[in-house]
């Protein structure tokens, strides 16, 4: 069920006056509709896949209770590692077991060794896999550390799991957070609902409207990236910048938008990363929730910047090529992540990483300074190329995408029209940057309503002409 779909309008209205009109009294009766409501909208796509997310479940919860019981260190590291390896395992399966297969043919290959054949498995990839397993064992790690209590409420730890609005496509959340949250008696605030509209009206904007209009364009320039000229590539490398943020910080905003409106609050996962000054500034923007993942379940426990020099480049690299790996099972994933790694270096060893954190370019004022506007320019462009190697088909395509860059020369650009949505979106994001989940376009009333309709009626006309599915849900 896609959020930008009519069956889903027809769903959200009906859990919404069900969640808060008929069951708003009982907690237990909430959690239940949540959980139904979750499995209905997680089964929409394929109902057997609800098996592994309930296999997932009941796994991880059985191993918090077990965690809860066990004195002994050795058990509770015994029963750790179970969790750990089986969900491992189930995502290694279903997302790289042919990866790692063809990939070690291809190595006996270029060792001498021939091999006849290879057997490979038709592997359908459960949508959302690589979020609700990542969440599930942060709540399996967070209890092993004594940062949480194990839950006795199999409803609630369900409805965790597996909670429709950002189950798909994330933000991947904590247990520290979401679980409390759900464990305990909501009650409706309007301005928690109306922040919530206006995050889903911005969401279906940036997805609706700027990422699936330059999705043909990218399609077709990434697809013959032979036949046109240096220019136009470059082009079509800006608009997978700008589509892919369009696309998944839309789905986040949704997300976001759809749980206030439940009464819950998720972590933000998209703070503005185009109008970062470094990279290190990008990553604290972008996709924040799997990036404090990675930092708080792998950087941290490796030791993390705090031990020798090469361990500390060591576990820079390990931290973005796993990153990278965890979006697919392809050589071009691994490259992007070691791209990143090396243009991370710099700010690492300037200590510069964290000189960024937590602020915002040109903060209380209305324009950038030359030096922020090159510092954001030079990231961006840096970013951008490396997305080349991101969308490509394989490594060969990415290099020839960007050998193309530099010598298929032309005198002018072709499929320019894209440019006008870049601006619109980058106009818009420069004037919401104080604050990502509080979208308010005026001070003045009248002006803040004049862009709501707008951007609604703009959403209308396209909403119901595609159908495209959001990019992040093939990882």
């Amino acid at each position: 069920m896609l959020f930008n779909s009519f069956e889903f309008i027809v769903f959200l209205i009906v859990v919404f006056v069900l969640y808060w009109f008929v069951f708003s009294k009982d907690l237990r009766l909430q959690n239940g509709l949540l959980l139904v409501a979750s499995y209905v909208f997680y089964g929409w796509w394929d109902y057997r896949f609800l098996g592994l997310i309930l296999m997932s479940t009941i796994v991880d919860y059985g191993a918090g209770r077990a965690l809860g019981r066990a004195r002994g260190k050795r058990a509770r590291k015994v029963i750790l590692l179970c969790s750990v390896v089986f969900n491992i395992a189930l995502l290694g399966f279903f997302k790289y077991f042919n990866f790692f297969i063809t990939s070690s043919v291809d190595l006996l290959e270029a060792l001498g060794y021939t091999v006849s054949s290879i057997t490979t498995l038709n592997i359908i990839l459960p949508v959302g896999i690589s979020f609700y397993t990542f969440q599930t064992m942060s709540y399996t790690i967070d209890v092993y550390r004594g940062q949480l209590k194990p839950t006795k409420d199999f409803v609630s730890f369900a409805a965790f799991v597996s909670f429709f609005p950002q189950l798909v496509a994330g933000p991947i959340e904590r247990a520290t957070n979401l679980l409390p949250q759900i464990a305990q008696k909501r009650s409706f605030r309007y301005a928690q609902g109306v922040d919530g509209l206006r995050l889903i009206l911005w969401g279906l904007f940036k997805k609706v409207v700027i990422a699936d209009s330059l999705a043909p364009d990218v399609d077709y320039i990434f697809a013959h990236y032979t036949d046109v000229g240096s220019g136009t590539l470059m082009l079509g490398a800006v608009y997978f910048a700008i589509q892919i943020y369009g696309d998944f910080s839309g789905y986040s905003d949704i997300a976001i938008g759809v749980s206030k409106l439940f009464g819950f609050e998720l972590m933000s996962n998209f703070r503005f990363p185009y109008f970062s000054r470094n990279i290190a500034e990008f990553w604290h923007r972008w996709h924040i929730s799997l990036s404090t993942w990675f930092r708080d379940y792998l950087y941290f426990p490796l030791g993390g910047s705090r031990v020798a020099r090469p361990k500390a480049i060591r576990n820079v690299f390990i931290i973005f090529l796993v990153s990278g790996f965890w979006h697919g099972a392809n050589w071009t994933f691994l490259i992007w992540g070691a791209i990143h790694a090396l243009l991370y270096l710099p700010s690492f060893f300037l200590k510069t990483n964290a000189k960024f954190k937590g602020t915002v370019v040109a903060q209380d004022k209305r324009w950038p300074t030359a030096a922020e506007t090159l510092r954001m320019i030079t990231t961006f462009s840096l970013v951008t190329l490396a997305w080349i190697f991101f969308r490509s088909a394989n490594v060969n395509h990415a290099w020839g995408y960007l050998k193309g860059i530099f010598t298929q020369w032309e005198v002018g650009l072709s499929m320019t029209n894209g440019l006008v949505y870049v601006a619109l979106l980058l106009v818009f994001e420069w004037k919401l940057r104080p604050n990502e989940r509080t979208i308010v376009f005026s001070g003045k009333r009248w002006v803040r309503y004049a862009v709501y309709v707008a951007l609604g009626a703009v959403i209308y006309q396209k909403l119901f002409t595609s159908d495209m599915q959001f990019i992040y849900f093939q990882f």
